[in-house]
């Protein structure tokens, strides 16, 4: 398929790449010009503005937008006027849903189809592929299906999941038609609130393991008073003990392979400062929780726990930057 894409950040410059590599035709804008130099060095065509863009398409037009929330609005103000009936628009930020809700509804009356796709993979998804979360139209989101298929892992992937037995499950290959529009980036959100607080759970573990050696502590970190200190007198390799549970526990996941990947590296996590940012989403998914009467004190714990990382680098703090680092690249010891 020929596909434009918008925003070659850290995400959208991968799938660009990865939508190249398996022969698909991929037009690219960016304000960074240096971004976009570099994937037209990989086989993009280069468009220096989004009209130019819109002009190297054929029609109907398929246009993927990797922009952050805050500049989705604007994006759409300027393509909107250039756009034609069956022209496809998907944002595959993270967006809020009611907005995309509301975007849909807006295009819609000139024809244009409006798509959200939440995306999960990170810098990783170049190489592993992409877990898809979709909302929209049928239509629309049944067209993009090549385009799905190429981003996500696939089946037989080393990501991919124990079959269930359901061969016409799209979710095995790592993508899903969620629902209508919204639906992508609502589940999105939900996803993202789970990923804080298990972020939170392996920081207050390790966290634990660290303490048991008080000799270990800087005198900042050390507690007020500690019961009977002798009887947590342990000097744990926190990185042996990472990797010891990536071997068949039941809390084995990607992230703790990324802890122990960062803890190998640096087990005092000298690199990072312990500030831990938020995408907005956990706020987005509590607000939610308040709205629909959900219960979620665990989410509400782990976002506030963010806040409170931003006045002091306790070693639990840095072990959610170091995470935080080793998926989404967010950090000073990114590869890629």
């Amino acid at each position: 398929m020929q596909i434009g894409i918008i925003g070659l950040g850290r995400m959208g410059g991968n799938m660009a790449q990865r939508l190249m590599a398996a022969g698909h035709d991929v037009v690219v804008h960016d304000g960074d010009a240096e971004a976009l130099g570099r994937l037209a060095a990989l086989g993009a065509e280069p468009a220096r503005t989004p009209d130019e863009l819109v002009g190297h398409l054929t029609v109907p037009r398929v246009i993927w937008l990797m922009v952050p929330a805050t500049a989705v609005a604007n994006v759409i103000d300027t393509l909107s006027p250039l756009l034609d009936t069956d022209d496809i628009l998907v944002d595959g930020g993270n967006s809020h849903h009611r907005d995309t809700r509301y975007r849909a509804k807006s295009l819609a009356e000139k024809g244009v189809a409006f798509v959200d796709v939440g995306v999960s993979g990170g810098i990783w998804g170049l190489e592993q592929g992409y877990c898809l979360m979709i909302g929209g139209a049928d239509a629309p989101v049944a067209r993009l299906a090549p385009l799905f298929r190429t981003l996500a892992p696939g089946r037989g992937s080393t990501m991919a999941p124990v079959p269930l037995g359901n061969d016409s499950d799209t979710a095995a290959e790592g993508y899903l038609h969620c629902g209508p529009a919204g639906a992508g980036h609502y589940v999105k959100m939900a996803h993202n609130a789970i990923e804080y607080v298990l972020m939170a759970a392996y920081a207050e573990g390790f966290e634990l393991l660290r303490n048991a050696g008080h000799d270990r502590q800087s005198p900042d970190e050390l507690p007020a008073s500690c019961d009977s200190p002798e009887a947590v007198d342990y000097d744990f390799d926190v990185a042996e003990i990472a990797q010891l549970w990536r071997q068949g526990s039941v809390i084995r996941s990607w992230l703790l392979d990324l802890t122990g990947e960062a803890l190998a590296v640096d087990p005092a996590l000298i690199a990072h400062d312990g500030r831990v940012a938020d995408s907005g989403e956990g706020r987005w998914a509590l607000q939610t929780a308040i709205a629909t009467e959900t219960a979620a004190p665990l989410l509400a714990q782990a976002l506030f726990q963010r806040f409170t990382s931003r006045d002091q680098a306790r070693y639990g703090n840095r072990l959610l930057s170091a995470m935080r680092d080793g998926f989404g690249g967010h950090g000073p010891s990114s590869r890629r």
